[in-house]
């Protein structure tokens, strides 16, 4: 049941024999909802425009615009008239005290139907994004959906309307009070993707042979948020994204699921797909020494340089090329003496290596690097 109740009481001046005070009051039929739009945009608030058609009277029409059991927001309640904005006009809105409710007061120069458009601010519906993806047996590219799951607590029953994310294609559906909705509205197939391999210095073990379990290098599928993977027009919204991959079989295994983060436009979206024990990383610090040192009058050092190197060797078991990429920390402020790899600064204490191993094959890392006042 429609619980947004418009009612429109029609005042007109009569100038015939009857006194002022006498004025005739005429209410008529309550006009049914026409267009709505439901407005995802905002995630704290949605936005509802609907438009309807009144029966105005030459003068003074008091439109009366109440609810109930419905969580709206009085201040952001707008009207605007659509088809002769140039003879309706908007005189004054009142709030009566203690109701849920306000009047608008219009003036019409003659008697005429006149639409008009509603819009306002409604609490109570929220929306959820949810992906599935699916990578080909090669692990290059995904087909990509995107689920809208929308959610109806407002109060309010919508028999049809127009939902509408920040993007996508809009849809219409009917969507009733508790009724909980999930639809298809993005979907691209063949969309690129980088598999990439972890390896954080400060997150996983230096030399895992020595310990009892096996040690998994973290597994990530990245997709850029471009036009050449189907998107790059918007951002794409947080969510679950669940993750599956061809068999070759004419059938699908799950890989795992992930919470994709906000992407905007030209930025990555980083998907944790799993652990892989075919990739293996030993780290050793082949140097470590103090210079540079400066004592206080008790002999106490109280600052000094290191001069460090750090070799990482780095096996490929897989009978595929991978790139794994090494994130090493180097606290306070230092220099590179040397590297074997070209790296990149993520932050002032932290470096990337991107490493391409070829299939059952090795490569070594070795930097040095002085680190400056120690404390």
């Amino acid at each position: 049941m429609n619980k947004l109740v418009l009612i429109m009481c029609v005042l007109v001046t009569c100038f015939c024999i009857l006194p002022a005070a006498e004025a005739r009051i005429k209410l008529v039929a309550l006009p049914e909802r026409g267009d709505t739009v439901i407005r995802l945009d905002n995630p704290q608030a949605t936005l509802v425009e609907e438009e309807r058609v009144l029966t105005l009277q030459s003068g003074l029409n008091h439109v009366d615009f109440s609810w109930k059991g419905v969580r709206i927001d009085p201040d952001s309640i707008r009207i605007r008239i659509l088809s002769h904005p140039e003879k309706v006009n908007l005189i004054s809105v009142s709030y009566p005290p203690g109701e849920n409710a306000l009047v608008w007061e219009m003036s019409s120069p003659q008697a005429m139907e006149e639409k008009i458009r509603i819009s306002y601010l409604l609490s109570g519906i929220d929306c959820l994004v949810t992906y599935k993806a699916i990578a080909d047996k090669g692990e290059t590219k995904v087909d990509m959906k995107s689920f809208l799951v929308l959610r109806n607590f407002s109060g309010e029953d919508f028999t049809m309307a127009k939902v509408q994310l920040d993007y996508g294609e809009a849809f219409e559906k009917a969507i009733r009070h508790e009724e909980t909705k999930q639809m298809l509205f993005l979907g691209n197939d063949s969309v690129p993707i980088k598999k990439t391999f972890t390896f954080d210095a400060a997150q996983l073990p230096w030399e895992p042979e020595q310990l009892r379990e096996n040690v998994g290098i973290p597994v990530h599928y990245i997709i850029k948020n471009d036009r050449k993977s189907g998107f790059g027009e918007f951002a794409l919204r947080e969510g679950k994204v669940r993750m599956f991959q061809d068999d070759g079989h004419e059938s699908t295994i799950f890989l795992g699921e992930d919470r994709a983060g906000f992407t905007p436009p030209g930025d990555e979206m980083k998907l944790y797909v799993g652990d892989s024990r075919d990739i293996v990383v030993t780290q050793h610090k082949m140097k470590d020494v103090k210079t540079n040192i400066r004592r206080n009058r008790s002999n106490g050092i109280i600052l000094y340089d290191t001069d460090e190197i750090i070799k990482a060797e780095i096996e490929n078991f897989k009978d595929k090329p991978a790139v794994l990429t090494m994130i090493e920390h180097i606290p306070g402020q230092w220099d590179m003496e040397d590297s074997s790899l070209k790296f990149e600064k993520d932050d002032a204490n932290t470096i990337r290596f991107d490493i391409n191993i070829p299939p059952r094959g090795k490569e070594t890392l070795v930097f040095h690097y002085h680190r400056r006042n120690v404390r």
